[in-house]
């Protein structure tokens, strides 16, 4: 493997429609690039480089945006924050030949030992994986131990539990104009990431439109498997796990989920289910989602 030993950093751009508050509280972003055999991966950085660092790893179809509520209070909270658009996501490359979360871990492995190198962080780190995210951060810890001391998944797929029902989702790129589009927009994400409806607001809504048009891996399936459920027995470090506790993906259940989780994982941390909200749990319910993430990282 090539890999380059410094990051290049320069200033994260932040989205131009992003609320003053959020703009606000993410100005100091850093934007860093590492690279694995010539192909880029990009991260976002918030806080001091000696803090305890955790490492937000976002969905499927998404960004470092999906992490755009919960930022600055883990700053705030003491902690140095490192967010990447995953390979073939935002604004990093996508590896040859690479169609599903497995090729990952070793561009994120590369990425953050080039930061350590760099001492933009300090490890081990503890890993963060929203969905998508969460069975990439799994399949990263199978193959590189050293690299977290503990991992937390959010909404993670890829434990073998379906619902009974598919859910429903429409597919947008077919269509001519941006007004059709925001249609389907909006049925997606209400079918799959969010509850309440007064949680599509326009920053959602905004996030989502972005994010989606920056997807260059559209045939990933592993989710749909239980390749989670079967890295989890692999893994030596605390798992803990945060819900909503109407996520679209186990609609009705949650427990079969705990108790899988539990049952398969070698050190178990904890589990917390974030009442009425959905699959896009951090996004929906910011504050008790915050206070769950930090008694996980603190157990």
């Amino acid at each position: 493997m090539n890999i380059a030993m410094n990051s290049d950093m320069s200033c994260t751009v932040l989205p131009d429609f992003l609320p003053p508050d959020l703009s606000h509280a993410l100005a100091k972003a850093q934007r860093l690039e590492t690279r694995l055999n010539g192909t880029a991966t990009v991260w976002h950085s918030w806080g001091e480089p000696l803090q305890p660092t955790v490492v937000l790893l976002h969905g499927g179809s998404g960004s470092w945006t999906h992490w755009v509520r919960n930022i600055a209070p883990l700053v705030h909270a003491g902690w140095r924050v490192l967010v990447p658009d995953l390979p073939g996501f935002g604004d990093s490359d996508l590896p040859a030949g690479c169609n599903d979360v497995d090729a990952l871990p070793a561009h994120l492995h590369a990425g953050l030992m080039q930061l350590q190198a760099d001492g933009v962080c300090a490890g081990p780190v503890s890993l963060v994986g929203f969905s998508f995210g969460g069975m990439a951060a799994a399949l990263w810890l199978a193959d590189y131990p050293q690299d977290a001391a503990r991992l937390v998944l959010v909404g993670a797929p890829g434990m073998g539990l379906k619902v009974p029902e598919r859910i429903a989702l429409k597919g947008w790129r077919h269509l001519t104009t941006p007004e059709a589009q925001e249609q389907v927009h909006r049925h997606n994400l209400m079918a799959l990431m969010l509850q309440q409806a007064e949680s599509l607001d326009t920053l959602a809504l905004a996030l989502h439109t972005a994010n989606v048009q920056r997807d260059r891996m559209p045939r990933r399936r592993l989710s749909s498997t239980d390749i989670v459920a079967r890295t989890l027995p692999q893994l030596q470090v605390p798992v803990s796990a945060i819900y909503g506790e109407h996520d679209a993906l186990y609609r009705g259940l949650l427990p079969e989920l705990q108790s899988a989780m539990q049952g398969v994982s070698s050190r178990w941390g904890q589990w917390h289910t974030v009442p009425a909200a959905g699959h896009w749990v951090q996004y929906e319910a910011p504050e008790p989602f915050h206070a769950a993430l930090l008694e996980s990282l603190r157990a």
